[in-house]
């Protein structure tokens, strides 16, 4: 259930100050956005621009697991590089993951724009499913709804690496 469902009376800027409690405690914080119908659940940062990164953007997959990989990868943010886009990595215990560069993030990151206006940067987090397939291939199996893909995605870093 929501914030302000949980919070008769309270107002959608209290609810920003909620969520700036969360990102003055732990550096950012992940917003869920439940299925509705056929759109499958996603889930996002608010935070890491202030820290000067990319926001991070997951679709396709449940909330929980959602929370906890973007919560993964945001601490990892904080003392490296942020990934590049086509960059496919296996994270430990699954799964494997490509960047995608999100066109439009004030279109997707409502939290996140609130907080930082809309010329934030967001990065897509891709997962595969359980047999390595990504959106784009046929044979894709993901989540009822699929898994959206917010951006263009570019030639995977390796191929890019082999053109130069």
């Amino acid at each position: 259930m929501c914030w302000l469902c949980d919070h008769p009376g309270s107002t959608p800027e209290d609810y920003l100050d909620h969520v700036r409690a969360l990102i003055g405690q732990h550096g950012w914080a992940v917003q869920g956005v439940e299925r509705d119908r056929a759109r499958p659940p996603w889930a996002y940062t608010s935070g890491l621009t202030g820290l000067g990164r990319p926001e991070l953007v997951l679709t396709g997959m449940p909330l929980s697991r959602a929370a906890s990989l973007l919560n993964d990868i945001a601490d990892h943010l904080t003392h490296s590089a942020p990934p590049e886009p086509g960059e496919q990595i296996m994270l430990p215990g699954g799964p494997l993951i490509e960047i995608v560069e999100v066109t439009e993030p004030a279109a997707h990151l409502e939290t996140a724009v609130s907080l930082y206006g809309p010329r934030i940067r967001a990065l897509q987090v891709v997962h595969a499913d359980h047999r390595g397939r990504w959106p784009w291939e046929a044979g894709y199996r993901g989540v009822r709804g699929g898994q959206p893909v917010l951006g263009i995605r570019a030639a995977p870093a390796a191929a890019r690496q082999a053109e130069s």
